[in-house]
């Protein structure tokens, strides 16, 4: 008989669990942070009404290679003008997109990743199926929680770098340590965006660097998270974390302690060059972060266009 093998992810994740602490029935995990006062605190950060787009574009020329288990976004017409005239002149049009829920900029849900057959807050891996989809924990529960104060830490540029080598592991030190050079910390309710520089691959059209080895946080972060009580954390690069995973035998570790056992909703794949650029120009590193997301039942992520307002 063989020891059965002990995963660091599970032991860090029984010590940061957080089933129950909103509840049995609970369906959002730590996006119960962002509260009503919350988001009146996070609007009143808009002082010149500058919007940026974090988002990346839904079209063919997404990340995704053919044949891959993850698609690009189809765009069809289904009603051209040509189509629809009519007496009195008017012509309309209509269309369509076919897409993966997480083909582009968009959020991991809280049943989108587990281990030892349960999702978040005791969550069986069989209340996700093709009847239901996602009976429980699904991505539509948490949509207007994803209103609240946003906070960008920039790692590369607490580094000296333009983007962090691939495969890099940002750990705790380097969360304090950025929060201490740009003069902002991270409270509770805040959504988290954590800059690797992983998006300029994607801006100088070189998918392959941009889908392989990529910079994110560890496990080493997780504590950090955990303590800080943060809502929801969003990256720039593909995999939501350190990526191959520094964990021998392990795949996706940082998800399988955030989103199972905190209950903490991950974001990928969002462009944060331009907002990093304007946050080192004034000094501002905090705003009013929006990003809702589809309201699509039994979902376990959801596509997203997120906006920050300064």
């Amino acid at each position: 008989m063989t020891d059965e093998k002990v995963w660091p992810q599970h032991v860090l994740g029984k010590e940061l669990n957080n089933w129950g602490r909103w509840g049995e029935d609970d369906q959002i995990g730590t996006l119960n942070f962002v509260t009503p006062e919350k988001r009146i605190a996070a609007a009143q950060l808009v002082r010149t009404g500058k919007a940026f787009d974090l988002g990346m574009p839904f079209d063919k020329e997404g990340p995704f290679k053919a044949g891959g288990f993850r698609t690009n976004p189809i765009h069809l017409m289904t009603l051209l003008p040509s189509d629809t005239p009519t007496a009195d002149g008017l012509i309309s049009a209509d269309d369509m997109i076919i897409t993966g829920l997480q083909s582009a900029t968009q959020w991991d849900g809280l049943a989108h990743a587990g281990y030892g057959g349960r999702f978040y807050n005791n969550v069986p891996a069989a209340a996700v199926n093709n009847f239901t989809g996602a009976s429980r924990n699904s991505f539509h529960h948490a949509v207007t929680r994803l209103i609240s104060r946003g906070v960008l830490l920039d790692i590369p540029r607490l580094k000296g770098v333009d983007r962090l080598e691939d495969s890099y592991e940002i750990t705790e030190a380097d969360l304090l340590a950025a929060e201490e050079r740009q003069g902002v910390r991270v409270g509770s309710g805040d959504i988290v965006l954590l800059r690797t520089g992983s998006y300029q691959w994607f801006l100088e059209g070189d998918r392959a660097h941009f889908l392989g080895n990529a910079p994110g946080p560890g496990l080493d972060t997780c504590r950090w998270l955990h303590g800080r009580e943060v809502a929801a954390l969003a990256m720039d690069n593909h995999s939501g974390e350190v990526w191959p995973s520094p964990v021998e035998g392990a795949m996706i570790p940082f998800h399988q302690v955030t989103i199972r056992d905190m209950g903490l909703t991950l974001g990928e794949m969002f462009n944060l060059e331009e907002l990093a650029e304007d946050c080192e120009a004034d000094g501002v590193w905090e705003f009013l972060f929006c990003a809702p997301g589809l309201k699509v039942t039994g979902s376990t992520g959801s596509p997203i266009t997120p906006i920050v307002l300064k």
